[in-house]
């Protein structure tokens, strides 16, 4: 035994629910291989003193774009419009080391708030394949493609730029050590692209065994455009057109009708909530109750630092858990238990993880997080569960292990060079992005 967590509290997350208090977690060639109240007679190689912690399944954020991070608070209480174009302008100045950079940085806040995976929807995926190659996590990447030619024009995937970009990907990242990191196709939106740019990326999921992450239903505005423009909702279109014939993960559902919903829910799809960047965006979060009524598995997600202001998703477990409620207009409508799945287990399932996360349990990757519940406002602990929901931190975490390695402890990144990491954005990527041409 590599690891062994001792006397620690052990919120496994499996299909009983079980919390066992005064635990032994062990941790063998990466994989979880103890779980009891009984100590194991294998002598561990190193022990790991749990008193006073809570073990968690390191969470998982189903949708966020890392590299925005170099942009945190610098659109803040701008309009919509002004924001885009702002939002536009920096990021046409962006290349890949700045990127790289800002991802880089993404991460160490991940992981220092728990989170032990991640779904990225954005630009520069080589550069956030590196970034999280070097440091542990597992990814979820994906190209924010998009295409604004007429849809008559000639379309091959296979000359398209982004195209062959996404297929260089998928040759050299696509399942990277035994599955850490994984490729899916992807893009922006409805209304960022055109029906051969969808059904050529659907095909290739298809083909590679691939998932499709976009945004969906974000707001009125763009439900209404489609709608006024074709005929359809976003959700009718992007089905005739295949893009939800593999597994896929959408973010928003903010505005949709409840045939749109049905549609998705027949069809397996991931809707992902992300109710504190869609309240700093003055948007209303996604009826999450509505979604899940519907046969959709829900997760959650931060959205960029430069749409949520960071990327702790403890903040996130507390306002799903709250905008549901105040939807229902009841205070059980949305238990803790439920909320911490979403953040582990429907997670999981979105990335297609099941079977290696999202649970502590034997033979499960060893993705966990110690959450330190000494902390003033975490005593006393009547319940766990609802204790983690609605009054842990992100900063709370003590210690962040991926695949039994540890990323993050007490302060400290064994994968991360933070300085130089915090060198590179001030010295390069933030006058690139921000110095006058």
């Amino acid at each position: 035994m590599d690891t062994l967590i001792s006397n620690v509290t052990v919120v496994t997350m499996n299909e009983r629910m079980e919390v066992l208090f005064g635990a032994y977690l062990g941790v063998t060639d990466g994989k979880i291989s103890h779980i009891s109240k009984v100590p194991p007679k294998e002598q561990p190689a190193t022990i790991i003193d749990g008193t006073g912690m809570v073990a968690i399944p390191g969470l998982i954020n189903c949708h966020t774009h890392l590299a925005t991070a170099s942009l945190r608070s610098y659109l803040d209480d701008l309009g919509a419009k002004e924001a885009l174009e702002q939002q536009l302008q920096k990021e046409a100045r962006m290349d890949s080391r700045a990127a790289k950079a800002a991802a880089k940085l993404a991460m160490a806040e991940c992981l220092r708030f728990g989170i032990t995976s991640v779904s990225d929807l954005y630009y520069y995926p080589e550069a956030t394949a590196q970034a999280a190659d070097e440091v542990g996590m597992k990814a979820n990447l994906a190209l924010s493609a998009y295409r604004f030619q007429d849809e008559n024009e000639p379309f091959d995937f296979h000359t398209d730029e982004q195209c062959q970009e996404v297929e260089r990907l998928i040759e050299k990242w696509h399942n990277h050590d035994s599955g850490r990191i994984k490729i899916d196709a992807g893009i922006w939106a409805e209304y960022t692209g055109n029906y051969p740019l969808w059904e050529g990326l659907a095909a290739c999921a298809l083909d590679k065994g691939l998932g499709f992450q976009l945004h969906l239903g974000q707001t009125q505005v763009e439900a209404e455009d489609c709608q006024d423009r074709t005929g359809l909702t976003q959700a009718e279109l992007l089905s005739c057109h295949n893009v939800f014939s593999v597994p896929a993960t959408v973010a928003g559902c903010n505005c949709m009708t409840e045939t749109d919903r049905k549609i998705l829910g027949k069809k397996k799809v991931t809707a992902v909530a992300t109710p504190l960047a869609d309240m700093k965006a003055g948007r209303p979060p996604m009826p999450i109750l509505d979604s899940v009524k519907a046969g959709m598995n829900v997760a959650l997600g931060t959205g960029g630092a430069i749409e949520s202001g960071n990327l702790d998703l403890f903040e996130v477990l507390r306002a799903a858990a709250g905008s549901a409620r105040t939807a229902a207009g009841k205070a059980d409508a949305l238990p803790a238990p439920a909320a911490l799945m979403m953040a582990t287990v429907c997670g999981a399932r979105a990335q297609g993880r099941a079977g290696e996360c999202g649970m502590l349990k034997e033979g499960m990757d060893a993705d966990i997080a110690l959450v330190d519940f000494s902390a003033p406002h975490l005593l006393p602990c009547h319940n766990v569960l609802s204790a983690l929901v609605f009054s842990a931190k992100g900063g709370d975490v003590a210690m962040t292990m991926v695949r039994g390695k540890i990323l993050y402890r007490n302060g400290q990144f064994p994968t991360i060079d933070l300085k130089e990491v915090v060198e590179e954005l001030t010295t390069y990527a933030i006058p690139r992005l921000f110095d006058e041409q």
